[in-house]
């Protein structure tokens, strides 16, 4: 049975500070209009390092994204995948079919279905199935029961815009996200670790600024200072809609697909 309309939003991604770089400006905003917030990664982010093992990293990433949570008031779960390793496979599935039953969110927000590597594009096939399949009560969750309806599923954006043919992708919904920059910078900056591995492994420094620099140019596509843009996924079963237009009202800027 359907249940009643909850404001609860889950942010499902593969690593911690995903969602600081790509989402974390709308769930401020949601948050100010009484949404509750949920953070989950499918790894703890036991790759990202230079310096410490695999459980270091993760013990130290994972204590960074509940901080960042904090931010907003909101919880933060992390799925404990192996970082390089996520695998669209039963057992994952179920921990993540079990995680979207948990929270029962009305809106999950995913990583682009095309980006820059695998585990980006795996978990969000698995945020997908997982948003698909909550209300199929013959997968069984032993920890928590089925629910509908089927939440509103975004996409967000690919990592600098791209897909991983280096084609620009263009998002059919943008949110002003301006009035929040500061606390979107402040959640990103809770993960301190990730500095110095992003500039030995990708030759990139402060990104803070590359964050910043993404973003004022999806807010440049409405005449807006920063933004952050979404595709919502318009299959059949799942709501067809925009409730962040709704939500957010006159922030929120919809172009629709030719």
């Amino acid at each position: 049975m359907a249940e009643s309309y909850r404001k609860v939003v889950l942010s499902i991604a593969a690593h911690p500070d995903d969602a600081e770089f790509m989402c974390a400006g709308t769930l401020a905003l949601l948050h100010q209009k009484g949404w509750e917030i949920h953070i989950a990664t499918m790894t703890g982010g036991d790759c990202g390092t230079v310096q410490y093992s695999r459980e270091e990293i993760s013990r130290i990433r994972k204590g960074e994204a509940a901080k960042s949570a904090a931010v907003l008031e909101g919880n933060y779960y992390c799925l404990e995948c192996d970082d390089a390793f996520i695998m669209y496979d039963r057992p994952t599935l179920l921990k993540a079919i079990e995680l979207v039953r948990k929270v029962r969110p009305r809106i999950v927000f995913t990583l682009s279905p095309s980006d820059y590597m695998v585990d980006h594009e795996t978990t969000s096939k698995l945020a997908e199935t997982a948003c698909f399949c909550c209300g199929v009560v013959n997968i069984e969750t032993p920890q928590a029961e089925p629910f509908e309806p089927v939440p509103y599923l975004y996409y967000m954006d690919a990592v600098e815009g791209k897909d991983k043919f280096g084609r620009e992708i263009k998002a059919t919904t943008i949110v002003d996200i301006t009035g929040v920059m500061e606390l979107k910078e402040r959640m990103l900056c809770c993960h301190e670790s990730q500095r110095n591995w992003l500039l030995e492994h990708h030759g990139m420094d402060d990104y803070v600024d590359m964050m910043r620099a993404f973003a004022g140019k999806r807010g440049g596509e409405t005449g807006r200072r920063f933004g952050e843009g979404f595709r919502q996924h318009l299959g059949h079963s799942y709501p067809q809609d925009n409730i962040l237009k709704k939500e957010l009202e006159e922030l929120v800027y919809e172009v629709r697909a030719v």
